[in-house]
């Protein structure tokens, strides 16, 4: 998996919406998300989106729950969460994070990503925007197991999302990139390479790590489809060099 670090692609103005969806996903995990035991399961299954809710409408039943069938005969019937939005769950669960390894990670994603795309777009295009491809990841997650009652968390699907956008808008934007090959080197690769790399690594990932890796194939397909309509809307980004050293690298 390659890390970027950050990208030679700068902005006309500064991204207030991408800074804000990170600072509200930070403040959501440290200051609002308990950690560890009962709590932090309950905190999750609460507010998450799961797709067997989805499918029935409705909140999971104590059995469902224990027993994680979302097909069960119910033996007892009390939902676990009666008062529970399940499809306000979907956008919610766009702001709670597993541990900060996996906060980290999308932060740096979105932030590297996300402010050129918000620059292009504008703010109220791109909010949509970031809103529709992580309900279009949640939509490919549940297509994909529509009776699972395992919450699904994190803003990866959205953030997948702008990458697809970043992937159609700047093919050959030069990304600061760490590759591990035995050492960690850090080089300069296309935005194209770094992100095709992601891209086919989503279907190596070990279905045993916990990873909604269909969410994140489904959140990409969704941005760069966005991506390509918007662009044919808005007319072609700018080219992101704004000085000679700039269009010596590209």
């Amino acid at each position: 998996m390659v890390i970027p670090l950050r990208d030679d692609n700068p902005t006309t103005r500064f991204a207030f919406v991408t800074l804000l969806l990170v600072a509200v996903n930070v403040g959501v995990y440290f200051f609002v998300q308990p950690h560890g035991g009962v709590e932090e399961a309950e905190f999750t299954i609460e507010r998450a989106a799961i797709p067997c809710e989805l499918r029935q409408d409705e909140p999971l039943t104590v059995e469902e729950y224990q027993t994680g069938d979302c097909d069960a005969d119910s033996f007892d019937n009390r939902e676990f969460f009666p008062h529970k939005n399940v499809w306000l769950a979907v956008f919610t669960s766009m702001f709670l994070h597993g541990s900060i390894l996996h906060l980290a990670g999308n932060m740096l994603f979105l932030w590297i990503f996300g402010n050129n795309v918000e620059d292009h777009f504008g703010p109220i295009v791109y909010v949509v925007f970031y809103a529709v491809a992580g309900v279009a990841a949640m939509g490919a997650h549940f297509l994909a197991d529509p009776g699972s009652t395992i919450p699904v968390i994190g803003a990866s699907g959205a953030i997948a999302g702008v990458m697809g956008a970043y992937l159609v808008l700047w093919p050959k934007a030069r990304i600061l990139t760490v590759v591990p090959l035995f050492l960690f080197f850090v080089v300069y690769l296309p935005a194209g390479v770094v992100l095709g790399i992601w891209f086919a690594m989503q279907f190596l990932t070990n279905p045993n790590e916990g990873v909604a890796w269909v969410a994140h194939v489904g959140g990409f397909a969704a941005g760069v489809l966005m991506g390509l309509g918007l662009k044919a809307i808005l007319g072609p980004p700018r080219t992101g060099l704004t000085s000679p050293e700039l269009e010596e690298r590209s």
